[in-house]
């Protein structure tokens, strides 16, 4: 759990300093990584990341954390950095 916070810390600083994509990539990416780690690792192991069952839980954090991704990587940045 402490991992995927750093990561969203991370996210809120590139976005705080209008770098609104690449924070939006860094947060899809925290929420794969905890899909990851609530594939992976056992229940007792990742904290918070346990809402649901194992399967509900991966494909939820999965499905969101594509859907941040491939919207950061696709949308137009309308002529902005």
């Amino acid at each position: 759990m402490v991992v995927v916070v750093l990561v969203v810390v991370v996210a809120v600083v590139f976005v705080a300093s209008d770098r609104w994509r690449r924070g939006a990539l860094f947060f899809g990416g925290a929420t794969l990584l905890a899909a990851a780690f609530r594939l992976c690792l056992p229940t007792a192991r990742v904290g918070l990341l346990a809402v649901r069952s194992k399967p509900f839980d991966v494909g939820a954090l999965s499905l969101l954390g594509s859907a941040i991704v491939f919207l950061a990587a696709t949308i137009n940045t309308l002529g902005v950095g």
